[in-house]
């Protein structure tokens, strides 16, 4: 089965595993300058949280992948500078170094376009965070620093299933900084949230809000798989915020600013997501080795279980991820999954039926079809998985070989 036949197989209620981008009808890229107060509240969680911070002699270590610079001591140069007082001002000249405007030309019949995005330095060779839809057409791209200082930059990697790329500066200028990766399983629904870019072509500018939700599944734009375990914020990110980072209050990237949901309207709506920073772990080091990434592939399309789809198939549990079609050319295809294999009619709503459901990936539970796509996304093509199915009211266990996707 080709690519666009396997894409035009995908009903809207189908999560595809992928990894992020701008190409839905109610996702855009992201952010915007909206007027912000802060109240007496909120202020005092972030004097205290920074007052902390002014407290330590070294910024709080990252959880950092293996080839990642480590980041440096507050005597060392090109350090954090510290915080000149325990406000949003002090937070702002610690971590905007960190993060910049990047510039885009390209060339299409003889005509010169321009675009814009954002990124963050990630380490001290200059290697720099992105978006893949801000860099993927790109001829020329220069990269402009908190300073003003403008300065070529070339494409290292780019990773479309996850909308991310790296892209190296020739040089750094004096003062930037590389920012620490946080672990993105550590972020709560509630916790404040900095997001620093440049919307709509304003060059460093910071927005605050909260996440306002975790585990989201969001789709990679330029490919018909999804990115799982997005961040939701309300932190305002418009176009032009694409590929910045999404800060928690220790100043650790938590998440790559990617899309928002609107409305209709172009601009922010209070629904912003970023890819998850784990995401960047796993795919930065071998953009920046290999180019590129090898996602495992399944061969898999599926969807929760609804109440109605429970009653079209008689199914009693609550909980797994129900296969809607299985590639023939795929790794299950060969190995036994089965997808629906008619429709029933329930409540005027013609539903699937006969697919496989399944409620574990190696012992280890599945709740939803997002939670199965989460298991198979840190994996590597080449390993075997067992999944736990129920089938017909019985439970068996089929082997995988995960392929790369194709």
């Amino acid at each position: 089965m080709n690519d666009a036949k396997r894409q035009n197989n995908t009903n809207g209620r189908i999560a595809l595993l992928a990894i992020g981008g701008c190409g839905c009808i109610v996702l855009l890229l992201a952010a915007l300058i909206i007027p912000f107060t802060v109240g007496p509240g909120l202020y005092n969680t972030l004097a205290n949280r920074i007052q902390g911070l002014l407290l330590q002699t070294t910024p709080q270590g990252p959880i950092a992948a293996p080839t990642f610079t480590k980041m440096p001591d507050t005597n060392a140069g090109g350090a954090h500078p510290e915080f000149a007082a325990p406000s949003l001002a002090g937070f702002y000249d610690a971590f905007g170094p960190g993060v910049v405007n990047i510039r885009v030309f390209t060339t299409q019949g003889g005509v010169v376009g321009e675009g814009a995005g954002s990124g963050f330095v990630l380490d001290e060779a200059g290697h720099i965070i992105t978006n893949n839809h801000v860099v993927a057409d790109a001829d020329v791209i220069s990269v402009i620093f908190y300073n003003g200082f403008e300065v070529p930059a070339e494409t290292v990697g780019t990773d479309p299933y996850s909308d991310l790329a790296v892209i190296q500066a020739e040089y750094l200028p004096e003062g930037v900084i590389p920012l620490a990766l946080e672990d993105s399983d550590t972020v709560e629904v509630g916790e404040w949230v900095v997001a620093i870019g440049n919307p709509f072509g304003q060059q460093s500018s910071m927005t605050i809000g909260i996440v306002s939700a975790v585990g989201r599944t969001i789709s990679s734009g330029a490919t018909p798989f999804s990115i799982p375990q997005a961040i939701q914020t309300d932190a305002a990110i418009n176009p032009g915020n694409s590929g910045g980072p999404l800060l928690n209050l220790d100043g650790q990237v938590v998440g790559v600013n990617a899309q928002i949901a609107t409305g209709g309207i172009s601009a922010n709506a209070g629904v912003g997501f970023a890819i998850p920073s784990n995401i960047v772990r796993l795919v930065a080091p071998s953009l920046i080795d290999n180019n590129q990434y090898v996602w495992p592939w399944l061969g898999v399309t599926g969807t929760d279980l609804s109440l109605a789809l429970r009653e079209a198939n008689d199914i009693e549990t609550q909980l797994g991820a129900y296969i809607l079609n299985v590639d023939p050319e795929g790794p299950t295809g060969g190995a036994g999954l089965q997808g629906s294999k008619g429709t029933r009619l329930v409540n005027s709503l013609e539903l699937p039926i006969g697919g496989d459901v399944v409620i574990a990936v190696d012992e280890e539970t599945v709740s939803s079809f997002s939670d199965l796509l989460v298991s198979i996304a840190y994996k590597h093509p080449g390993d075997e998985v067992v999944l736990t199915v129920l089938r017909a009211g019985s439970e068996l266990e089929i082997r995988v070989v995960l392929a790369p996707r194709p």
